[in-house]
Order: structure tokens, then C-alpha cells, then sequence
């Protein structure tokens, strides 16, 4: 018995020495054709499929690509600062709607979000529409929220009682403040 390699070329080369040998002794036509059936049955079986190695490169390749598409994706979370803007221009368009409506209207924000409530003259009632309360964006929390809520009001001048929100998330920071004139400004 021939031992056979990894490849299987020893079956190959016993099957053509055979078709040879057929050929030589001047064989006949069915002993050729047993020994190319031989010849092609194991030649064809020892070329199918895949090898350890290759199938390893190929996870190998799977892997890097993969990692660099992680490595590429953006955080989905909005920055600090986009958080810092957004909650900025929802306290003008609050100093906006205390102007126009003739009443008072106030920043309510603690831990969880923020809202504005607007006063008719005997009670707060929350805003809705685009001064709905809002929940602060993942990850963003109020410094020193613990102590409670955070409140301005804004009178119907564009005037507001001074007032600042911290907010922070891994190590950033960026204070949003509102000034006696209603002025808004971001420090980062």
C-alpha cells in the first residue's frame, strides 16, 4: 500500500500508472476505460472543497473588515455640544413666546429632561408643541441635579431671573446660561 499525502497525490499518480500500464500492455478498451473512470473518480474527489488554511484566511479577512467597519461608525448619540445648542434654542424660542403671548413662561429642568411652563394669570400650565418637556439626550446629565430642579422664568418683557444648567457626559462639559436680559449664551 502507497501512502497517500494530504493532497491525495499518491492516489493520483497510482491511477495514471495504471492508465499507463493499461495503455502499455495494449489493454483493452474496457480495461482503458476502468482505469480513466479510476483515474477521474479520484482525481475529481481530491480537488473538492476547501482547505483548513483557506478557510482560516478567509474568516481572518471577514474579521479585519468587520472591525474596521466598527472602528469607522460614528457615535449615534447627538455631541454635548449639539445637546447644549438644541436645549439653547428652545430657551429663546421660550423668551419668544413669553414676548409674544404677554406672559410669563418657565424653564423647569432637572435629572430626567426639561419643560416650559407658561402662566395665565392664576396657574403654570406645561407647554406642548415644539416646548414640550424633552428628556436630556443619552448619556447627558445635569450637574448638581441631585439638589433639584433647576427654574427661570422669563417675564413678558424678554427679561429672565439669571439661571445656568451644566450639563455633562464622560468627562465633557458645557454650562448653558441665562443672563437678567434673557440673553442666552453657551461656555464650554
Amino acid at each position: 500500500m502507497t501512502p497517500t499525502s494530504a493532497t491525495g497525490r499518491a492516489d493520483h499518480a497510482q491511477s495514471t500508472r495504471a492508465l499507463q500500464r493499461a495503455q502499455a500492455a495494449g489493454g483493452s478498451a474496457r480495461q482503458l476505460a476502468q482505469a480513466a473512470r479510476a483515474r477521474g473518480a479520484r482525481g475529481s474527489a481530491q480537488r473538492t472543497g476547501f482547505t483548513l488554511v483557506e478557510l482560516m484566511v478567509v474568516i481572518a479577512i471577514i474579521g479585519v473588515a468587520a472591525g474596521a467597519v466598527m472602528l469607522s461608525m460614528p457615535d449615534p448619540r447627538p455631541t454635548l455640544a449639539v445637546e447644549a445648542e438644541r436645549f439653547a434654542a428652545r430657551l429663546t424660542l421660550a423668551r419668544e413666546e413669553a414676548v409674544m403671548t404677554n406672559r410669563p413662561v418657565a424653564l423647569r429642568a432637572d435629572a430626567a429632561g426639561y419643560g416650559f411652563e407658561s402662566f395665565d394669570g392664576a396657574v403654570w400650565t406645561p407647554l406642548t408643541g415644539a416646548l414640550a418637556p424633552k428628556a436630556w439626550g443619552e448619556g447627558a446629565a445635569v450637574a448638581g441635579a441631585g439638589a433639584g430642579a433647576a427654574r427661570a422664568v422669563f417675564d413678558p418683557t424678554g427679561g429672565a431671573d439669571a439661571a445656568s444648567v451644566r450639563l455633562e457626559r464622560e468627562g465633557q462639559a458645557v454650562t448653558v446660561a441665562i443672563d437678567g436680559a434673557g440673553e442666552v449664551t453657551i461656555h464650554e
